[in-house]
């Protein structure tokens, strides 16, 4: 082959080069160990002995030239490759920044946090146990036997017979009191379930129940304690009021209200025109259920109370549908 062709070979080659993968393989082809240039020495001895020797030697200053030419080629790509790969992080500090967002707390942790302070400055301490529950401690135990029709208020969950999704945190209390003696000043915060959904109810949301058992426990001491929950909570000028009401478990019992915070008592749609807000139900503990847990109704008394803690935020906030709680809209979410 004359060194022309061999020179048209390389310069076709060099010039095809789009990448430095393309690079990696004309460079194999021509300088590679059984490439053009070691097929080119080899093949020397075919030539004619009085050429040979300037064959080789021009030979030589092409292979050290196309040396050069593909260093200088990988050298260009490592160059390209640096630039871009500084132009993907480099930072343009004449660009606006970029605020990042920060995660605030749900509008039902805030009002969980502000009901367990308030209860814990009164000298109640936070207990806990299982929303998985059987039907002995969510029913029975709190005077509710099977046969019951206040069973009929509380939509179940049933995982199996005798095993429900808990419909009130009030199994905590039976399991304080069968745990412990008297005096106990408890509340059990947590999620509780019911097959209920609409404006004002979901299938899970969040209760904290109270209880304060020992002698000589009145029902004054639940009036006392429950008013200056409702006005830490909603403001000292706020009306409290105790209405007689039912639950099996308690007996008195009374609904606790609030004058509506939205028309300060006038009347509006929110309190359907009665100036009042329902927060909780409470009552004296009934003696049955003193009993179910070894207490002797004679010797000691006393009261509970339990509060929807999506209730206690929705009027708090001013918020007229439960269900936005939970649809994780940020614009929602945000305004806490």
């Amino acid at each position: 082959m004359e060194l022309d062709e061999i020179l048209g070979q390389i310069e076709r080659e060099l010039e095809a080069i789009k990448d430095e993968n393309d690079l990696a393989n004309v460079k194999i082809r021509l300088l590679g160990r059984k490439g053009l240039f070691s097929s080119l020495f080899e093949n020397m001895k075919n030539i004619p002995q009085e050429s040979r020797k300037e064959f080789g030697k021009r030979l030589n200053l092409l292979k050290v030239e196309t040396e050069e030419r593909i260093k200088k080629l990988e050298i260009d790509f490592e160059e390209k490759r640096k630039r871009k790969k500084e132009g993907a992080s480099k930072i343009d500090i004449t660009l606006p920044g970029k605020i990042p967002l920060v995660g605030k707390k749900h509008p039902i942790t805030i009002t969980f946090e502000e009901i367990i302070r308030i209860f814990t400055s009164l000298g109640f301490e936070v207990t806990e146990g299982p929303e998985v529950e059987l039907d002995y401690y969510n029913f029975e135990a709190l005077n509710i036997p099977k046969d019951h029709p206040a069973r009929d208020m509380q939509d179940t969950f049933y995982i199996k017979e005798d095993v429900v999704l808990r419909t009130h945190t009030s199994p905590v209390q039976i399991r304080t009191m069968e745990a412990k003696k008297p005096p106990i000043r408890v509340i059990a915060p947590g999620a509780v379930y019911r097959c209920d959904q609409d404006i004002s109810h979901t299938p899970m949301f969040h209760q904290v129940e109270g209880l304060m058992v020992d002698k000589n426990v009145r029902f004054s001491d639940l009036k006392g304690i429950l008013t200056v929950f409702a006005r830490e909570m909603f403001g000292e000028d706020v009306a409290v009021r105790f209405r007689p009401s039912y639950f099996p478990f308690t007996e008195p019992s009374a609904e606790v209200d609030i004058g509506c915070v939205i028309c300060e008592g006038k009347g509006c749609r929110v309190c359907k025109d009665t100036g009042w807000l329902e927060i909780l139900g409470s009552g004296m503990v009934h003696p049955q259920v003193l009993r179910n847990v070894g207490y002797d109704p004679e010797e000691v008394t006393g009261f509970a109370f339990g509060m929807g803690v999506e209730r206690i935020a929705m009027i708090k906030f001013g918020i007229d549908d439960i269900r936005q709680f939970y649809y994780n809209d940020l614009r929602f979410l945000s305004q806490f």
